[in-house]
């Protein structure tokens, strides 16, 4: 099963490694360049665009007439090979890691796989060694094309009684092939060497000590040759374990190396691993490449800059290089992808956590009880499940603090946790638990992540003690780019008669603006337009609405309020009526939120907000105000068997409203709404 690695961004990198054939190739030098404000930045050196040739020779064919000519790519013999970094030095279990890797490079389907080292765990006797070399190289076997293996200190180290001169390394070559080698393919040479080689005067092998990193005269006398053998190569590259380059326990050991290599001419890139991270040292023209892992020893230090199981992709071209790192796990299998099974994984994520009978809470704000959870699995896969209750609130406890499960298709999983609060009130710090829920769906070689979910864990309404109101007045603060959305089952509102109201103190006023909206050529709103309030009903197949003639000022507190009375709309603003309107027909309604300071579109989201302080919102199924004046109270209270929701924004208990007429916290924030003592 895949050890699947998330990352939107390194999925867009291998994409872009398939559709590089169309892209420019990177040479192998880097540069810096001033850009157009002064900042250095860094880039690869890129070399020309592809080589194109104009439509021609029965190459591109159509039965349209069109000005526009289409350059079709240069026809030239390009290929790609993939690189795999260390094995070893981990946990047994990474060679599920190096499995995950077969899988992808068999969907991508290079010409070959090089590695750089660090086959086996090894440090051990023959016998074990050999254990581990026919697991490895049963593993590499799936592979689709040839693999080439490198040697490094994991494959040749021996620790136990019976050491032999050398070590593991005939039993390397006896089983992997030789310490060093050399093979073409198509106009590139591939070259492998040694980084390992027993110390001539102390006949020990130890990476530790920088005299161990001297290459022999008997290696460096073969290398020389090879590269002169390789003088009319388009490209050479060079495969080792350690990366001498580097420096440190290495000395200048790889220094004459280098000259040789830079003498050549046409040695492109050098590759290594052991050090189980990304690297990357140009010099001198020649890209020096150290690898990260797959499966070995990973502490993931900062896996977005290379620590992390990955494996690189090398697209060659005569005129340069493409190379990308791809994370292991990220492939997908295009035909895995089948319509049945896509939608079955849609309808999975829509599935939702059944719960139990709901927590109650004491007056004191303390709760203790048990949440009983239930999730269906309805696909024909199996699935993992990872189950986090928590949430903003630190003072709910839960035990255990998550769950683990495979649920195989069809069946369902059943799970329960001890929950408990300390008794600390119900202050605007409260928030209501929750349960958030990851889901992958496994297929023979990969793993889908579902989107995490997160619902609220049930508690039981009538229980929730009352908030202490503040003695200082508050409002409802918003930013112009934040406001409350009120379910539409929370407003529910009957047919017929209603009165909606606030009041409101703007920053100022711009264009078309929202203040209490559920419309969308249905239900009710009040805007604020530049200024001029304005109440509408859908009624019928027609919207009824009044409008002020003039603005109101920014900066000071004003009442409006919105009357259907079954026969006419009505405008007050101030307590002063300003208008009205014949209104006939039944309203028509919508699933739509009530947005406190936006209108909504269609889908329900917030959109021309309104900025500054909004308080007493009122909403009650009748007719409240019917003559020319009233005096509006800057506290409303509930109106006793009519309100349908009531607030006035001084405290928050668990979500941004609290309603005063059913006793229940309502809403969900977009952006940062906050309660602040009002101006």
């Amino acid at each position: 099963m895949a050890n699947s690695v998330s990352g939107g961004r390194w999925l867009a990198l291998i994409l872009g490694v398939v559709l590089w054939a169309g892209s420019t190739a990177i040479a192998a030098a880097a540069t810096n360049e001033v850009d157009n404000i002064g900042h250095e930045r860094h880039r690869h050196h890129h070399g020309p665009k592809l080589a194109t040739e104009a439509p021609g020779r029965g190459r591109f064919i159509t039965s349209r007439n069109s000005p526009v000519s289409l350059a079709l790519p240069k026809e030239e013999d390009a290929f790609q090979f993939a690189v795999f970094g260390d094995r070893t030095g981990g946990p047994v279990e990474g060679v599920s890691v190096l499995a995950d890797a077969v899988r992808d490079v068999n969907l991508v389907g290079p010409d070959l796989v090089m590695t750089v080292g660090d086959l086996v765990n090894g440090y051990n006797a023959r016998e074990a060694w050999v254990g581990q070399a026919k697991e490895f190289k049963g593993i590499m076997d799936e592979l689709r094309c040839p693999w080439f293996p490198v040697a490094g200190n994991h494959d040749v180290y021996w620790r136990g009684p019976g050491r032999p001169a050398n070590e593991h390394d005939e039993d390397y070559e006896m089983h992997f092939g030789p310490l060093w080698y050399a093979f073409t393919h198509k106009r590139c040479w591939f070259i492998v060497l040694y980084s390992d080689e027993t110390n001539p005067a102390t006949g020990e092998k130890n990476f530790n000590l920088a005299a161990n990193h001297a290459m022999s005269e008997a290696q460096f006398g073969w290398l020389k040759e090879t590269l002169g053998k390789a003088k009319g190569a388009d490209h050479v590259f060079v495969f080792l374990h350690h990366p001498r380059w580097t420096g440190g326990i290495y000395g200048d050991s790889w220094d004459r190396v280098h000259r040789e290599l830079v003498a050549a001419g046409n040695v492109t890139a050098v590759f290594a691993g052991h050090i189980h991270r990304m690297r990357y040292d140009p010099k001198d023209g020649i890209e020096y490449v150290t690898l990260a892992t797959v499966g070995g020893h990973q502490e993931g230090v900062e896996p977005e800059l290379g620590w992390r199981h990955e494996y690189h992709l090398v697209t060659v071209r005569k005129g340069g290089l493409a190379l990308s790192a791809v994370p292991v796990g990220e492939v997908m299998d295009v035909r895995e992808l089948t319509g049945t099974f896509t939608q079955e994984c849609a309808q999975q994520s829509r599935a939702l956590l059944t719960m139990g009978t709901p927590l109650r809470m004491e007056s004191d704000g303390s709760a203790k009880g048990r949440v009983e959870l239930a999730y269906t699995n309805g696909t024909t896969h199996s699935l993992d499940l990872t189950v986090t209750p928590g949430g903003a609130d630190s003072r709910w406890m839960f035990e255990p603090d998550h769950q683990h499960a495979r649920v195989e298709p069809g069946a369902v999983w059943r799970g329960t946790f001890a929950v408990q609060r300390m008794a600390s009130g119900f202050d605007d710090a409260f928030r209501f638990p929750v349960v958030k829920l990851g889901v992958e769906v496994l297929t023979r070689g990969h793993r889908y992540a579902l989107k995490e979910r997160e619902e609220g864990i049930a508690v039981d309404p009538a229980t929730l003690p009352s908030p202490v109101i503040p003695t200082h007045e508050r409002a409802l603060e918003l930013d112009g780019r934040s406001a409350v959305l009120i379910d539409s089952a929370d407003v529910a509102l009957p047919e017929g008669p209603f009165t909606l109201e606030a009041w409101f103190q703007s920053d100022g006023f711009e264009g078309r603006t929202g203040l209490l909206c559920k419309t969308q050529l249905s239900e009710y709103g009040i805007f604020v337009s530049d200024g001029r309030p304005q109440f509408g009903v859908f009624l019928g197949t027609n919207s009824v609405s009044v409008r002020a003639r003039t603005p109101v000022a920014a900066g000071r507190w004003t009442h409006v309020a919105g009357v259907y009375d079954g026969n006419e709309v009505r405008l007050y603003v101030d307590g002063v009526r300003i208008g009205s309107k014949p209104g006939l027909g039944k309203r028509k309604t919508n699933s739509l939120p009530l947005i406190i300071g936006a209108d909504t579109t269609k889908n329900g989201e917030p959109v021309d907000h309104f900025r500054g302080q909004v308080d007493g919102v009122r909403l009650v199924s009748r007719a409240l105000y019917t003559g020319e004046r009233f005096e509006p109270k800057r506290r409303p209270e509930a109106v006793e068997g009519s309100t349908v929701i009531l607030s006035n924004f001084d405290v928050s208990p668990g979500r941004p409203v609290w309603d005063e007429g059913q006793r229940r916290p309502l809403g969900r924030a977009s952006g940062t709404p906050r309660l602040m003592p009002a101006r």
